[in-house]
């Protein structure tokens, strides 16, 4: 049973520079858990967490050639908001192609 799901993906106009955006619904227990599988994926601008009521709690900006022990505070860091809540939002912008 699956418990992430993609909601929308990016821009289709080529007149706007947005990068690409998808969300995914994660339960708690799986945040870090989709954090670091999205995270591996590559092409990562910035990662935003938000709550239950789409407020922001976290983001969490990647630049290109984040590797390693670099991540570690953040993936502590979103180990910890696991923690504390049931169900949240992650919101992806990916880099441009």
């Amino acid at each position: 049973m699956p418990t992430t799901k993609k909601t929308s993906s990016g821009n289709t106009s080529s007149k706007t520079n947005k990068p690409p955006v998808e969300e995914f619904s994660v339960k708690g227990e799986k945040l870090l858990e989709k954090v670091k599988e999205i995270v591996h994926e590559g092409n990562v601008r910035k990662i935003i967490i938000k709550g239950k009521n789409g407020k922001s709690i976290a983001e969490f900006p990647l630049t290109v050639g984040v590797v390693g022990a670099l991540l570690l505070p953040m993936f502590a860091a979103v180990g910890a908001i696991a923690a504390l809540v049931s169900e949240c939002t992650i919101t992806v912008e990916r880099d441009l192609e």
